[in-house]
């Protein structure tokens, strides 16, 4: 997966030390939700009912819209945008989170690809910040596997990682087919993002919040599969080897 363009060398990494680490940064990233369950008062199991029907009906084909969008729009700017600090990303994603929530569910959901490309920008990024190249099929396939996370609404505390190991490739016209397997996966906490920005009173505020955990959540992940694809390599030990061990630590 390496390219001489983004070639690094790296220290070599204790493999505990890594897991211990990768282990913790799980752990934070599945904390972060409940600053927006306090602030919008629901349950996390209760958002998705205050969606309307048309709208939840609709979640799945409007999650695979949007992570159509941006895959496109963020394979393009790369070479043309340079990456940005989590912090210069995160501080996007709440202005556009809180004009999101400013209309209701009708905004929050002309926000949702913009957001997605955001998040997913950024996470190629972090691809590149291990030494993998984002231009590579494997490599962008591995960036939209980070969107297979459960989400920082998820009560499972960290240890459904199966979306580190998710089989996916994009070979030929096979992309439509990638987001297909992801996008219900993603509809569940996206559904849960669109409620929470349309929670009447907090409006702008719950958006930029919501925006704000979640591109935090996606980054983390991001930083949790690319350290462990790059622990693989130097290790030469299968993914789902250390993905295992990885999981033993969060229970």
């Amino acid at each position: 997966m390496r390219d001489h363009r983004t070639e690094q060398v790296f220290p070599p990494l204790d493999r505990e030390a890594e897991l211990d680490r990768l282990a913790e940064q799980m752990r934070t990233a599945s904390g972060t939700g409940m600053q927006l369950l306090n602030l919008v008062g629901t349950r996390a199991e209760s958002l998705l009912d205050m969606l309307p029907d048309p709208v939840r009906a609709g979640l799945d084909k409007a999650t695979a819209a949007a992570l159509e969008q941006s895959f496109n729009a963020a394979a393009y700017s790369r070479g043309r945008v340079k990456d940005t600090s989590d912090w210069l990303t995160r501080a996007v994603t709440i202005g556009t989170g809180a004009a999101g929530g400013v209309g209701g569910f009708p905004s929050a959901l002309a926000e949702l690809p913009v957001t997605t490309t955001v998040i997913l920008r950024a996470i190629q990024g972090i691809a590149d910040e291990h030494g993998f190249d984002p231009a590579k099929p494997e490599v962008r396939a591995a960036c939209l596997r980070v969107f297979a996370a459960a989400g920082p609404l998820d009560d499972d505390d960290g240890t459904d990682i199966t979306f580190i190991t998710m089989r996916l490739t994009l070979t030929g016209g096979t992309i439509q087919g990638l987001i297909a397997k992801i996008a219900p996966r993603l509809a569940i906490p996206l559904g849960q993002k669109l409620a929470a920005q349309a929670v009447p009173i907090v409006g702008a505020a719950a958006g930029a919040a919501t925006n704000y955990i979640y591109t935090s959540y996606y980054q983390d992940m991001a930083r949790v599969q690319f350290g462990l694809m790059r622990l693989a390599e130097q290790e030469g030990e299968a993914l789902e080897t250390l993905s295992h061990d990885l999981q033993r630590r969060l229970l």
